[in-house]
């Protein structure tokens, strides 16, 4: 029986997204350990069916006295299970408490300050933000565990994945279905909100891009997609979309109907093409083959493009030569959230049809 292992990344949807190419590689590793995730609810279906984890254990995120509670009982809990190895990707306080209550043999962690003695091993973490992809970041506590991990992870062999759920896939396949969307149809995804301000494209450039993308190919069906606390406002840009295009309107299929996270997943699988920013769903798609046109503000490609083969279509749209990019996303300088609504849709809709084209194996349009 090889070692158990506990990994730890209790957030965000992209957090955990990254961290799926060392579950693998911890696998490879360990082919015989028994290997648990902890994680937090709102993430959780993104390694819920990860065919390299043994368990996934999900937390509640309590608050107050409420969370001092719960965080003792889950401590008492996760020493009880005896893990010899912890690998904490997260590096919160949280996180940090919880790898070093379990007791295990080996405690890797990142060098933080005024936590980095819970750790038996702190690596170090530049505080500076850097042009590196965060998948290598998650990837510098591997060599401390094993030699035979010492090299950098390949996004060919060693890409983000996120397991399709069956029953998800069944829901989605018939709201398609419910829609008019034939099974060969040209689905494209937009993503119109974020959870992070800084990260929020305006609404009326994503209602621009949706006119343009249903206008040019009568073929086309868009669904707009947004996260909770943005459906009303993806429903008011799917409606003036729609009287844009008037008799072409029938394109906007669907506009801010929830989908979970698990069905998100299995319609960027189903469709021809997904637009949207630095957020999670991005990084949910990139776990699948779809073409994608990423927006880029705060955030750098260099740090979170999709992490995938490179044959795979990916077309990144930023604003390079920003002075204030890329930023800590807690003040913005300019007061204007520039680097997001200074990109114009004539430049998505380029990259989106460069996508396309791409992914149909057309030659390459103008860059």
């Amino acid at each position: 029986m090889g070692p158990k292992i506990l990994l730890i990344r209790l957030r965000l949807i992209g957090d955990v997204v990254f961290t799926t190419p060392a579950i693998r590689a911890v696998r490879r590793a360990f082919p015989d350990a028994s290997l648990t995730y902890l994680v937090e609810p709102h993430a959780a279906p993104v390694v819920q069916d990860n065919p390299h984890l043994d368990r996934v254990l999900v937390v509640e995120r309590a608050r107050g006295w409420r969370r001092a509670i719960q965080d003792l009982t889950l401590a008492q809990q996760l020493r009880h299970e005896r893990f010899d190895i912890v690998l904490d990707f997260h590096g919160g306080p949280r996180a940090s408490w919880l790898a070093w209550a379990t007791g295990a043999r080996i405690r890797l962690g990142y060098e933080v300050k005024g936590r980095s003695w819970m750790y038996t091993t702190a690596v170090p973490r530049p505080v500076a933000l850097r042009p590196r992809h965060s998948v290598m970041n998650q990837w510098d506590l591997l060599p401390h565990l094993s030699p035979t991990l010492a090299g950098p992870p390949e996004p060919s062999r060693d890409r983000v994945e996120m397991a399709e759920n069956t029953e998800a896939a069944a829901r989605v396949a018939r709201q398609l279905q419910n829609v008019g969307v034939a099974a060969d149809g040209r689905l494209i995804v937009i993503h119109v909100s974020a959870g992070n301000p800084f990260r929020r494209w305006p609404a009326e450039h994503f209602e621009e891009l949706a006119v343009q993308l249903g206008a040019a190919d009568p073929v086309r069906r868009i669904i707009l997609t947004s996260g909770p606390s943005e459906v009303e406002a993806a429903r008011r840009i799917g409606e003036r979309a729609r009287k844009r295009l008037g008799v072409a309107g029938h394109a906007i299929v669907l506009a801010g109907h929830e989908f979970s996270l698990a069905e998100l997943r299995s319609l960027m699988a189903r469709a021809a093409l997904f637009v949207g920013g630095d957020s999670g769903p991005l990084h949910v798609a990139a776990t699948t083959d779809v073409p994608i046109v990423g927006l880029y503000g705060p955030t750098l490609p260099s740090r979170s493009a999709p992490w995938r083969p490179p044959a795979l279509v990916t077309e990144s749209v930023e604003l390079p030569d920003l002075p204030c990019r890329p930023c800590d996303q807690r003040h913005c300088v300019p007061g204007d959230f520039r680097c997001l609504t200074m990109v114009v849709p004539e430049r998505v809709i380029q990259a989106a049809e460069r996508a396309l084209a791409r992914a149909a194996g057309a030659p390459r349009g103008p860059m």
